[in-house]
C-alpha cells in the first residue's frame, strides 16, 4: 500500500538477506521495524554504507556523544525533518535534559551553553544556507574548543544528516508512533514541523 494513509510513498521493498538482517536488528533494539529502515531497504547496502561512513567519521574524532546529538538534532530541525528531529531530540534529552534538547531543536541558542550554542548555530547554517558561513563562524567553533579537524567532522555530520533526512522526507517516511511516544513532551512540542507521526504503531 502507498499514499497518504501509509508510512511512505513507495511500496514495501522486496525481501533480501540483508534487509532481513536490518529488520531483525530493529526488532532486537526497539521491538519493531522502523519505517525509515523499510524505506531504505530498497537499497539496504546503501543504508549500511551510510552508517559505516558515519562510524568512520566519528572514529577518533574526539567529539562527545552530546556534540554528535546536538549536531544531528539541530540539523534535522533546521531541515524541518520531524523523523530525525524526534529521534535525535530524544537522544539528546537523555544525555542532557528535555528542555535543553527542545532549545536546540528550536534554535534558541541564547539559552544554551557556549559549546552547544556554537554547534547549534553552525548546524543550522550548514542546513539552511551553507554559502552564508563566514570565518567568524568558524572562529566561534574554535573558541569553544573544537579543532579544525573536528570542525570538518561536525560539518560532515550535518551534511550526512541532510542527505539521510532528504531521502526520508521526499519519499514520505512517517515518524514511527512508538518514536513519538518515547520522546519527552518538550521534544514533541518543539517538533512542530515536517511529516506527521504515523497513526498506527510500526510492526
Amino acid at each position: 500500500m502507498t499514499g497518504d494513509d501509509h508510512w511512505m510513498f513507495l511500496d514495501e521493498p522486496p525481501p533480501s538477506e540483508l534487509s532481513a538482517q536490518l529488520y531483525q536488528e530493529d526488532q532486537d533494539a526497539g521491538g519493531y521495524v522502523d519505517n525509515l529502515t523499510r524505506l531504505w531497504c530498497w537499497r539496504p547496502d546503501a543504508m549500511v554504507a551510510h552508517y559505516d561512513t558515519r562510524a568512520v567519521l566519528l572514529e577518533d574524532s574526539g567529539l562527545s556523544s552530546t556534540d554528535v546529538a546536538v549536531i544531528n538534532a539541530a540539523t534535522a530541525a533546521a531541515r524541518t525533518d520531524s523523523y530525525c528531529a524526534l529521534a535525535w531530540g530524544t537522544k539528546l534529552a537523555e544525555q542532557v535534559d528535555a528542555l535543553t534538547s527542545a532549545r536546540v531543536l528550536s534554535g534558541s541558542v541564547d539559552d544554551l551553553d557556549d559549546r552547544m550554542a556554537a554547534l547549534t548555530r553552525w548546524a543550522r547554517l550548514v542546513a539552511v544556507d551553507p554559502n552564508s558561513t563566514t570565518p567568524e563562524d568558524v572562529d566561534r567553533l574554535r573558541r569553544v574548543g573544537l579543532t579544525d579537524r573536528q570542525i570538518f567532522e561536525v560539518t560532515m555530520l550535518a551534511a550526512w544528516r541532510l542527505a539521510f533526512s532528504t531521502v526520508n522526507d521526499a519519499l514520505g517516511a512517517q515518524p514511527d508512533a512508538q518514536l513519538a511516544q518515547r520522546a519527552p513532551a518538550e521534544v514533541r512540542s518543539a517538533v512542530s514541523f515536517g511529516r506527521a507521526v504515523a497513526e498506527e504503531p510500526s510492526a
